[in-house]
């Protein structure tokens, strides 16, 4: 696992919760905030849009840790807990942090990601599919993985990973049943048409055309 980088990030502390005072909030390019949790009470901040966008597009994306100073209070370990994004604009706009604990485990989902080519798609012409692609683990805030990598360079065709067959560093503790399936090898068969005999074929029904009706003689 890489070393963390230590990021610290400035706040203020917010004075309205109205509609109006996250939109100026907005306006200004930062973003309201409501921390809570570990030791202290909930407090109503605000952070710069663009640092907090760095960090959930970094490596460790919702699961980063860093330092939150907000004026008048001081700093503390946190780490997002739930975000709002514009649907439109995709642009966050409201964010839930939790203060972190030194020590305490916390339970969070990261990535799963498959290493390597199966044996039955290099020699048996099979397609992998990667069934899950997250599980919830149980670890301390600084032992978080930004993903678990999964090897699946010997499944042959029809071979079953499951969440069981994972082995991840000392200190986490997957919580996603062990039973649950991560990837297979499968077969894609192309469905084969037999060809029709004449007497098979279907024709056009012929339609008949009525015309007026002739005058009798």
């Amino acid at each position: 696992m890489a070393e963390r980088q230590e990021i610290t990030v400035r706040a203020e502390l917010r004075a309205g919760r109205g509609k109006n005072d996250a939109r100026r909030l907005r306006a200004r390019g930062m973003v309201p905030l409501t921390v809570y949790g570990g030791e202290g009470e909930p407090v109503a901040a605000a952070a710069p849009l663009a640092e907090l966008a760095a960090l959930l597009r970094s490596g460790a994306g919702h699961n980063a840790i860093f330092t939150l100073d907000v004026d008048g209070v001081g700093p503390a370990e946190v780490m997002f807990h739930d975000r709002q994004i514009d649907p439109v604009r995709g642009r966050l706009v409201h964010a839930d942090l939790r203060r972190l604990v030194r020590g305490q485990e916390i339970e969070v989902t990261v990535p799963l990601h498959l290493d390597g080519e199966p044996e039955g798609v290099k020699g048996e012409g099979g397609v992998l599919e990667q069934v899950l692609r997250e599980v919830e683990i149980r670890c301390r805030p600084r032992s978080i993985p930004d993903a678990i990598h999964a090897d699946v360079s010997g499944l042959n065709v029809h071979d079953v990973l499951h969440v069981s067959d994972l082995s991840v560093e000392e200190g986490i503790t997957i919580l996603t049943a062990p039973e649950t399936v991560i990837a297979t090898v499968a077969i894609v068969r192309e469905e084969q048409v037999e060809p029709r005999t004449p007497e098979e074929e279907v024709s056009e029904p012929e339609v008949i055309s009525k015309g007026k009706k002739d005058d009798e003689e």
